[in-house]
């Protein structure tokens, strides 16, 4: 396929994410709605005037960039991996698989998907959150940087939990044992800064506690985590995702002269990620100890 046939094809995938979404949005935009609602209502109203402030915000101000992350984050990985596993079940992923559209373009339409599906939730909370709070964004290019970055992360995510998912179960493991802790463990609902201090380093081993403070920075101005820490960790986790998905790309590909020089950049580039994320993990130890 020359590049305005592969352009064609993505943006085919891209719009059938987007009316999908669409057309079933009492299943993929009203329900983040009206959950946030009741977390606003329940934590930022109830309880929230008894906490008072925290780190010289309202409870219900500093708690509202943290449950949009939990919205961008559950959806842009819910959206694909529910969109992907369903065409893996209904068979009619195989039509695409026949086409002459590459694996990869495959893959970008469908994270390009979940991104859409994030940010259009996203923007819903946000309304909602206006409902209840002010925000008064203090870096509005942190904040689009930071709810894209973490869309592709999760988009990444659930691409590759839905490529190994054999039955529907398998697709709600990941979000019910992995997702909903880290994201309650990451800081939406308090500031680190009132743990202890070994429950303060242990926190700093938890992704989603970065996205979070990122997006909150942007915001409000205001994170228990250094800025260009947060974007550290957000762009390591998109390249490591990103070594995955494309080796499942890889493994489909005829034996060639291109499947090895991509074997060979995939390979170099993947050493990379790795020492970079054995430093981070080095990282996370020394503040540990």
């Amino acid at each position: 396929m020359d590049l305005r046939s592969q352009w064609h094809a993505f943006a085919t995938l891209v719009v059938k994410e987007y009316n999908r979404i669409v057309r079933i949005w009492i299943q993929t935009i009203l329900p983040p709605a009206i959950t946030m609602t009741l977390y606003f209502i329940i934590f930022g109203s109830l309880i929230g005037r008894r906490i008072g402030e925290m780190d010289g915000f309202g409870y219900m101000e500093f708690i509202a960039p943290g449950l949009i992350m939990l919205a961008v984050i559950t959806n842009s990985y819910g959206n694909v991996v529910s969109s992907f596993f369903g065409a893996k079940f209904g068979r009619h992923i195989e039509e695409m698989l026949v086409s002459p559209m590459p694996n990869y373009l495959i893959l970008l339409g469908h994270v390009a998907g979940g991104v859409v599906r994030g940010l259009m939730v996203g923007g819903v909370v946000t309304l909602v959150a206006l409902f209840f709070t002010r925000l008064d964004v203090q870096h509005p290019w942190i904040v689009l940087s930071t709810v894209i970055l973490t869309a592709v992360v999760f988009s990444l995510g659930g691409f590759i939990n839905a490529v190994f998912a054999k039955k529907f179960d398998d697709i709600s493991i990941v979000p019910t044992f992995v997702l909903t802790p880290l994201t309650y463990l990451g800081g939406v609902f308090y500031s680190i800064s009132l743990l202890p201090e070994f429950w303060q380093k242990v926190s700093q081993a938890n992704p989603i506690l970065y996205m979070v403070n990122a997006f909150r920075y942007g915001v409000l101005g205001s994170s228990d985590i250094p800025i260009g820490t947060a974007y550290a960790i957000i762009l390591l986790a998109i390249a490591i995702l990103a070594m995955i998905g494309i080796g499942l790309y890889m493994v489909d590909m005829p034996n060639s002269m291109a499947k090895l020089r991509m074997y060979a950049l995939h390979k170099s580039i993947g050493l990379t990620i790795l020492a970079l994320a054995l430093r981070s993990v080095e990282y996370i130890l020394d503040q540990l100890t």
